[in-house]
């Protein structure tokens, strides 16, 4: 195995959170909640939309090397698509609470995993690795709305 490839697996699995037993999305989105407060909800808003525009270029040609090392289309290991997705569904928030991280979480990963309209066809409105990673940005986009509905509907 070359030295890209191994990098595109340790980058696309988020080192070895891709490799976990089980639910590989959910330990995915798990770690990207767990790190949020640290490197990303600091950021300005505008430098979160860069953070997440890179990490989504680097997670799509990542995820595209990793369809070809491992021979299957959005194979389980990749998970950097998670982090951008529940990234994503935080967003909007200054400085989330205990509870608007969890329920973020939860919402994320409902989307993610029920894929409503048209967040499953959004898999295969771009090629490879961009097909990965768009459909999570379509469910963080969702959770991203009901958790902003949630937080009104508490206040």
């Amino acid at each position: 195995m070359f030295t890209s490839d191994r990098l595109a697996l340790l980058v696309s699995g988020l080192g070895p959170i891709g490799r976990m037993p089980g639910a590989r999305g959910t330990w995915g989105s798990a770690a990207a909640v767990l790190v949020a407060p640290l490197c990303f909800l600091p950021l300005p808003i505008a430098l979160r939309f860069v953070v997440l525009a890179i990490i989504f270029y680097i997670g799509a040609k990542a995820a595209s090397r990793t369809e070809i090392v491992l021979g299957c289309k959005d194979p389980g290991h990749v998970v950097i698509d998670e982090l951008v997705g529940q990234w994503l569904t935080f967003l909007p928030l200054a400085a989330p609470t205990t509870f608007e991280l969890v329920a973020g979480f939860f919402l994320f990963r409902a989307f993610d995993i029920l894929k409503p309209p048209p967040v499953r066809a959004s898999e295969n409105w771009l090629p490879g690795g961009y097909g990965v990673m768009i459909d999570d940005v379509l469910a963080g986009v969702y959770a991203a709305v009901c958790l902003l509905v949630l937080i009104w509907l508490r206040a």
